[in-house]
């Protein structure tokens, strides 16, 4: 998956899309007038309030859904593209680069609309990277039946202001940008909003919500990290203890090791591929501080993206170093910690370094082995030039709200995901939320892969939020199925690079 550089391309694609359903065979509906969503009566009270915002908007109710898109301030077109039973516009949108200071100015922020009918809802999808421009339906997006936007977050490329005032990169401008492109186009749209996205677009989606709790009807979160204490994590050395069986646990030791063991040799190999690849190691300091970073992934990332099925593929040992190089290179990938790859995901790190957390976990094994103290975290993948202050308890005040305050939210995990090892959990003070854990799911979890009880109360919660609940579904959960069919073009998982300190 991670192989050479040829896949760069695929930097622009959202990990965890979560995508399971089909494109249902209607017909575009783009110029049907816009009213309200088939709501329940527990949404009536929300759907009122949205009818009176909606109802104070100057856009018409009527004309081709183009047309009125680009009659949003702010609003251009960059391309439109056929998909059969939709339709899909790639745009750009006006953003102030500080919401609380728009007169200092303003950027380019690239979305997608997955446009089915203005009475259906629309689910807010964001991935917390870039945007794919690419036509994809997310899982929520399937279960309801109706539109989607996707945000890409600011200062992902080409989202960036010119110059780029890092300082204005946090969760709360994030969660601004989101809420200023919801009121635009909830003039439009005025069904029901849901609000989604999976890993860092989990909890960009959770981050939204907090902010502006009244924007979304309900928010489903995917493997979403919650990191309330940096300096604490043994989450996830007990994960690492416990997860799997102690022969596969053991084995992913052994090969980590070994790795490291013949580290000259294969970072030999690794500088060579690097010249015939033309990638460079400026970021994070030379080929071997690279090397010792993909390494130190090597188990992370096996559990983040494989399977238990996975573990008789391990390699022992005493392997030669040829099917070691090539096991490393296809869990972890060697092209991670390149200037190239770093480059697109700058923002991340920068955000981990300042806000979001990073994991850290004790590895024994690899006692006496490791040359770089240190270089494991954030400030070793983002350029010198760009500052970085750890802000601290930013994470805590999320924690609180999800705890006290959350509301009509569904967080999904995987139980052999190590990013779920430390996980938002609703408490005492949250209404209407939930915690599913998919057996034996990587970080791919998804509603599907829940057990048929709790898969049928999900999705049944997402249909309810979304205002489109059947009277059977209302009566019985068992009854909740996807209204859309699955499509095998609109919901395929996407391709990304790995990395175990960005989920």
């Amino acid at each position: 998956m991670r192989k050479a550089l040829t896949w760069l391309p695929a930097l622009a694609v959202f990990l965890g899309t979560l995508c399971a359903g089909t494109a249902p065979a209607a017909a575009n509906t783009a110029a049907e007038p816009a009213g309200p969503g088939t709501g329940s009566t527990a949404n009536s009270a929300r759907g009122a309030d949205r009818s009176d915002r909606a109802d104070r908007a100057d856009r018409p109710d009527s004309g081709d859904i183009k047309d009125r898109i680009l009659a949003i301030r702010g609003m251009r077109l960059v391309e439109e593209k056929p998909v059969d039973g939709y339709r899909f516009f790639v745009l750009e949108y006006t953003q102030p680069v500080d919401h609380r200071r728009p007169y200092l100015g303003t950027f380019q922020q690239r979305l997608t609309l997955l446009h089915k009918g203005t009475d259906r809802p629309v689910v807010f999808h964001t991935s917390g990277y870039h945007v794919s421009t690419q036509p994809g339906r997310s899982e929520p997006t399937r279960i309801v039946d109706g539109n989607q936007v996707s945000l890409e977050y600011r200062y992902f490329t080409p989202s960036r202001p010119d110059p780029a005032d890092w300082s204005k990169l946090d969760i709360r401008q994030g969660a601004d940008d989101q809420h200023r492109l919801f009121r635009a186009l909830q003039r439009i749209y005025r069904a029901n909003w849901l609000s989604t996205g999976g890993s860092k677009g989990g909890m960009t989606a959770t981050y939204y919500r907090r902010f502006h709790p009244h924007d979304m009807d309900g928010t489903i979160a995917y493997v979403a990290p919650n990191d309330v204490r940096n300096r604490e994590d043994s989450a996830y050395d007990r994960f690492f203890e416990q997860v799997s069986t102690p022969e596969c646990r053991a084995a992913l030791n052994a090969v980590q090791r070994e790795a490291l063991v013949r580290r000259d040799e294969i970072v030999g190999r690794y500088e060579d591929w690097a010249r015939e690849n033309g990638a460079t190691f400026t970021t994070v300091g030379s080929a071997d501080k690279a090397y010792e970073n993909v390494v130190m992934d090597l188990v992370w990332a096996f559990w983040q993206y494989r399977t238990e099925a996975d573990c008789a593929e391990v390699p022992a040992p005493t392997a030669s170093t040829d099917t070691l190089y090539t096991f490393v290179d296809e869990v972890s990938g060697f092209s991670f910690y390149t200037d190239q790859v770093l480059a697109g995901y700058a923002p991340y790190f920068y955000q981990a370094g300042t806000e979001l957390g990073w994991p850290s976990f004790r590895t024994p094994h690899l006692d006496g082995l490791l040359r770089h103290p240190g270089i494991y975290q954030p400030r070793s993948y983002v350029p010198r030039d760009i500052p970085m202050r750890w802000r601290g308890r930013v994470m805590d005040d999320i924690d609180r709200w999800v705890r006290h305050r959350g509301e009509r939210m569904l967080f999904v995990y995987g139980e052999n995901d190590p990013w779920g090892a430390e996980r938002f959990r609703p408490g005492k003070g949250s209404r209407d939320a939930y915690v599913f854990t998919a057996p034996g799911a990587n970080h791919g979890a998804n509603i599907a892969g829940l057990t048929p009880e709790e898969r049928d109360k999900a999705t049944a919660e997402v249909l309810e939020w979304a205002g489109v609940a059947p009277a059977a579904v209302r009566r019985d959960a068992s009854k909740a199925e996807p209204l859309a069919e699955r499509d095998a073009k609109l919901d395929r998982k996407p391709v990304e690079p790995r990395n175990a300190l960005r989920p």
